[in-house]
């Protein structure tokens, strides 16, 4: 690799190591003008580091593995910032920064893991490791940088590593567009009312805050009914006007299907693309490719999984809607299910969102639920630092201590809705914790809630909590988190398991101490009412057969596109004919439950990191449910239960293997028996 100069850009604030606490990026310093000349240095940085590692005379562990764990710094602070207001803040001149830079970072990607003379050094080291003293951890860093170079395409010819870079290249920059055309979409598909009347069956607060919105989008008056990520939208279940129902309905199942906002063009392009790739790199297909490096091991075991459920599944499914069908009245529409599924649910439960939205408030289900279930289970306890800067003004940052009074790190929030963030919500890291390069982490959670009117309190509902206590279990994973080597740090796990930890924190929502902790009237202190607690919890299972259904046929949908040849997916003319076609061979085709997410609007697989890998939720439910029972087994919320937990799997990262971690947790292989409990696939026991 040639060596690259650059000039120093001394006043550019990536060039140096942050002086805030943890490494936080200091946004007071930074302007989007940074970001490209950052990025330009940055990558110029690292192939002198890697030209300086070919040179280094014999290869040894030191001066070739952990030289490229050590590589790159300028690149990593600029891209974990950059990133993340791709993501949660993005503006016009972020996103024609994105789009110069994203194919010219995977062209760099590729230029590392291609070099033939950084891989001889590494393959070198990899035949000899077993001799070379190391540790466990170094002997599996090895490997996977190994592996990893492998999979690249380094043992391809010049001429397949050439297409193979034109490929990485034109996927970069398509995803980069589907992404921001379903942004924009989504924004440009909100729902503008004028008749308060319309809204009836929105509580208060929801009716303000949509009020803020419309104002917040420009709007003189009304009210502005935005839309989330998947295909159900919340309002759904409560609107008693029909047809506002339907306008929102279709609002969100048709977006990118026409205008300026279309992505059906990108959709097969890219799944020929990633298909091209794979048979490239020796796999029938691009779900291949990306099984063989997941605990799942093979696309065909992650489709079996998914398969098995869907008969019980969509019986369930049925059966719901048939109890649904008499008391409604009307022949049900696909917008009409929610809405008189949660009527039937307040009928058998006498549970009602509107009544239980007062007593969960974000900001004691933060401080008195997730916080302090974190604290129960792990000694960790959490300070406000009003102090510290952020790229937008709603987040807001916590020093995070041990019992021991040792600070771990930093943890964000950034909970509201803005037009210039993309739907959904997720963790990520702005500092990774590493032993080896002194750092400790610097934690964020963005979620998509709708922000308060002023001076209104956040008031939630049950499925926003548990994404709460869902997304801050990613947050331990990152949190909690002791490896030496960056590589290996906290959620850099296979796809598949990442989502085990984050779904196992979801028990502390209906844990009764923690529960009763934070379930309290936002305006009287008062605690949750027993009978409306008591109904809450029976109704737990209610709609489990949709729910399971919906997220089957979105699993099955990217299955489908992602098995396709080059072939098949070049000759893909009509996105929406492909999609209908999949679910009906799939069994999951069902008029009232369309999938969690379509083809035109399912960023986790055309724009994010799950591409054939939707499957990853149920996959690792498996091992979430199962975990759920041991704690059940053991006591539940006790603090040596947190440790076993924390030692044997959140501690550990990527570090060792998953499922040898997981052995390790359970002491046995995980069993699909709870799962299909708590899914209702099978009668429970007894």
């Amino acid at each position: 690799m040639t060596r690259v100069s650059t000039d120093p850009l001394p006043d550019n604030p990536f060039l140096a190591p942050s002086e805030l606490p943890h490494g936080l990026p200091d946004t007071t310093r930074i302007a989007d003008e940074h970001y490209l000349p950052a990025f330009e240095a940055g990558m110029a940085q690292q192939r002198d580091e890697v030209a300086a590692i070919i040179e280094a005379g014999a290869p040894t562990f030191e001066n070739t593995v952990v030289a490229l764990e050590r590589s790159g710094a300028v690149l990593d602070r600029v891209s974990r910032l950059f990133f993340t207001r791709v993501s949660a803040h993005t503006s016009p001149a972020i996103q024609e920064i994105e789009e110069q830079v994203a194919p010219r970072l995977a062209a760099h990607a590729d230029a590392i893991q291609l070099d033939p003379d950084l891989f001889a050094r590494v393959d070198a080291l990899h035949e000899r490791r077993h001799e070379l003293g190391l540790g466990p951890e170094a002997v599996r860093l090895l490997e996977r940088r190994h592996r990893d170079m492998v999979r690249a395409g380094v043992r391809l010819g010049a001429g397949e590593q050439q297409r193979l870079r034109e490929l990485n290249a034109e996927l970069s920059a398509l995803t980069t567009r589907y992404g921001a055309t379903l942004l924009a979409g989504a924004n440009a598909a909100a729902v503008h009312v004028t008749d308060r009347s319309r809204l009836d069956g929105l509580s208060d607060d929801a009716v303000a805050a949509a009020a803020a919105a419309a104002r917040d989008r420009g709007y003189d008056d009304g009210w502005l009914l935005t839309l989330v990520l998947p295909t159900g939208q919340p309002a759904l279940a409560v609107l008693t006007d029909r047809s506002l129902r339907e306008q929102l309905h279709r609002a969100s199942v048709t977006r990118g299907q026409g205008g300026e906002h279309d992505t059906r063009r990108l959709v097969p392009v890219i799944a020929r693309l990633r298909a091209e790739r794979a048979r490239l790199l020796g796999y029938p297909d691009h779900a291949s490719y990306v099984a063989d490096d997941a605990t799942a091991g093979t696309a065909a075991a992650a489709r079996e999984l998914l398969e098995s459920m869907v008969p019980a599944a969509i019986a369930n499914a049925d059966r719901e809607v048939a109890e649904l069908t008499e008391p409604a009245g009307i022949e049900l529409e696909p917008w009409d299910r929610a809405f008189y599924a949660e009527r039937d649910r307040h009928a058998r439960f006498a549970v009602d969102d509107a009544a239980l939205r007062p007593y969960l408030s974000a900001e004691r289900v933060i401080g008195d639920g997730v916080f302090r279930a974190a604290g129960e289970l792990y000694g960790l306890t959490f300070t406000e630092r009003t102090d510290l800067p952020a790229y937008h003004p709603d987040v807001r940052w916590w020093e995070v201590r041990a019992d021991s009074g040792a600070v771990l790190g930093l943890f964000g929030a950034d909970l509201w809705a803005r037009p210039s963030k993309r739907g959904g919500a997720w963790m990520n890291a702005l500092v990774d914790q590493s032993s080896l390069l002194g750092t400790t982490p610097v934690i964020l959670n963005t979620l998509n809630l709708v922000k308060p009117a002023p001076g209104e309190p956040a008031l939630l509902t049950l499925d926003e909590v548990r994404t709460l206590f869902h997304e801050f279990g990613h947050a331990l994973h990152g949190l909690l988190s002791a490896v030496e080597y960056p590589t290996f740090s906290g959620t850099a796990v296979p796809r598949d398991f990442v989502e085990f930890p984050s779904q196992v924190n979801e028990m502390w929502l209906t844990d009764p101490a923690i529960l009763a902790s934070f379930a309290r009237h936002h305006a009287t202190g008062e605690p949750l009412p027993p009978e409306l607690l008591s109904a809450t919890l029976a109704a737990r299972g209610h709609g489990e057969g949709a729910a399971t259904t919906e997220y089957l046929a979105a699993s099955l949908l990217d299955q489908a596109w992602h098995r396709l040849s080059p072939e098949e997916a070049a000759a893909v003319t009509d996105v929406e004919a492909f999609e209908q076609q999949a679910l009906e061979a799939a069994g999951v085709a069902h008029r009232l439950v369309p999938p969690r997410y379509r083809s035109t609007y399912f960023n986790h697989v055309f724009a994010g990191g799950y591409a054939a890998a939707y499957y990853s939720y149920i996959w690792a439910e498996v091992l979430d449910a199962d975990t759920v029972a041991w704690f059940g087994e053991n006591g539940g919320l006790r603090r040596e239960n947190g440790d076993r937990f924390r030692r044997e799997i959140l501690s550990r990262g990527g570090a060792v293997d998953a499922m040898a971690a997981y052995r390790s947790f359970r002491g046995r292989d995980p069993e699909i028996g709870p799962l299909l409990q708590r899914r209702g696939l099978v009668p429970a026991a007894g």
